[in-house]
């Protein structure tokens, strides 16, 4: 569908491991009207000359130190001039070429706040993983034990972020999380595809810190009033409670 545009915003630091592969990918898209915008915190390894190689195709960029990872998400949103906007983080990229002109090919800009996609995880080479389990249609009450949409896959319209605020910077892991959370009482329409969107490596902050990410969840599920304390509180028992059970029987999945 013409007409829509889209920016894509990339968060990183010292990644210049995989952070070519993850540019590449979103530059050879043949979707007729998205922008690139890449928000760096002041790296020291290569990634800045990485940066540079590309910056013809790159519609924005800037080097600097920042407070985390919303910090330079919400520096993204601040300069994007898309209808729709999606964050690739470096290790991340776009699932194939022609994946944002089929993530747009049937949405409604009008009524579509959120558009939400598959993702792959693959592993730090690469390699499959897992497909994202299908969510459709995702029910605001699945965000009540986690984040059912990764950021990777899902596609918020600006207005979302006019109405809702950006990024709190105080979380360090569940900041797509929170700032969904903000809506629950009144959660707007999800367009949920069968569109693999992004390949999510598996290297990111997050990674090895479940336990954090749980502490962090149940914080702000609470901060947002989503349910009653003791309803939170036994949720947040539940999710412990499986995750130890599932690590000493060796079948635990990180998402």
């Amino acid at each position: 569908m013409s007409g829509i545009r889209v920016s894509i915003i990339t968060a990183v630091f010292n990644g210049e491991e995989f952070l070519e592969e993850t540019i590449q990918s979103i530059v050879s898209q043949d979707y007729a009207d998205f922008e690139y915008i890449i928000i760096d915190g002041g790296s020291t390894d290569k990634t800045v000359e990485i940066i540079k190689k590309y910056e013809d195709k790159i519609t924005y960029w800037i080097s600097e130190p920042d407070k985390g990872i919303s910090d330079a998400f919400n520096k993204g949103i601040r300069v994007a001039t898309g209808n729709y906007i999606n964050f690739q983080g470096d290790g991340d990229r776009l699932f194939e070429k022609t994946t944002l002109r089929r993530v747009f090919q049937n949405v409604n800009e009008s009524e579509d706040d959120l558009v939400s996609c598959l993702i792959e995880r693959v592993d730090l080479n690469g390699r499959h993983k897992f497909i994202s389990k299908d969510h459709s249609p995702i029910k605001r009450e699945q965000l009540l034990h986690r984040l059912t949409v990764p950021h990777q896959g899902l596609f918020t319209h600006r207005r979302y972020f006019e109405k809702y605020g950006l990024f709190d910077i105080s979380n360090v892991f569940c900041m797509d999380y929170e700032i969904l959370l903000r809506a629950y009482h009144h959660f707007p329409k999800i367009k949920s595809l069968q569109v693999i969107a992004s390949k999510w490596r598996d290297d990111g902050i997050g990674n090895q810190r479940e336990l954090e990410i749980f502490k962090e969840y149940h914080r702000i599920k609470v901060e947002n009033n989503v349910s009653n304390r003791l309803h939170l509180e036994f949720i947040n028992m539940w999710t412990f409670t499986k995750y130890y059970l599932k690590k000493s029987l060796g079948i635990y999945r990180k998402y």
